[in-house]
């Protein structure tokens, strides 16, 4: 007779997520896993497999969750273009933050720490940064359409670069405690939308 799992493995994977978030893939050994889930080793293992597994795992529940807010955000009805200028500030607003200061973005940290040598997790942050520049660009297409945003504007365009900007903020938010530097550069960037 097979054992019953003593943990919830949503929980316990939402805690990894919750460590890695905060230290980092390298920074993050099995044994703060361990510890910090509260769980055995070979649970981990036969539950999420590897150290890698596990975190590519939680970075698949965190695109998850961040997305559908981002969808909820950019598809209310009315005028888009107020819910795109919302969204930048918030990020901006997030990245002077001192409460985000040591987190910043998973996606964004997975980029800048395991991007250019983790194909797995490279293909994850492209996925989601895809995701983000197809809601913005359906965004934009909208208030094009509606007449909030010039006719001469490329909506792709600006969708890829409010993107870039957007996760350009979060790794600034990570090194400086001033927020009027990533509030200051949100802000020109969406004079590009009048």
């Amino acid at each position: 007779m097979a054992r019953t799992k003593e943990f919830d493995p949503d929980a316990a994977l939402q805690s990894a997520l919750e460590l890695f978030w905060l230290r980092g893939y390298e920074a993050t050994s099995m044994s703060d896993l361990v510890t910090h889930l509260g769980i055995g080793r070979a649970s981990i293992y036969a539950t999420f497999g590897n150290k890698h597994e596990l975190y590519l795992k939680a970075l698949d529940r965190y695109s998850e969750t961040h997305n559908a807010s981002l969808l909820h955000e950019l598809s209310q009805p009315g005028p888009a273009l107020p819910a795109v200028r919302a969204l930048v500030r918030r990020f901006a607003a997030e990245a002077g933050s001192p409460d985000q200061r040591a987190k910043g973005c998973l996606v964004t940290n997975t980029a800048a720490e395991l991007g250019a040598h983790d194909a797995a997790a490279a293909r994850r942050v492209e996925a989601s940064w895809e995701h983000i520049e197809t809601l913005l660009h359906s965004a934009l297409v909208r208030a094009r359409a509606e007449g909030e945003l010039p006719a001469d504007r490329d909506p792709r365009a600006l969708a890829r670069m409010l993107l870039v900007l957007m996760q350009g903020l979060r790794v600034a938010g990570k090194a400086s405690d001033d927020p009027g530097r990533t509030r200051d550069a949100a802000e020109q960037a969406l004079h590009l939308l009048d």
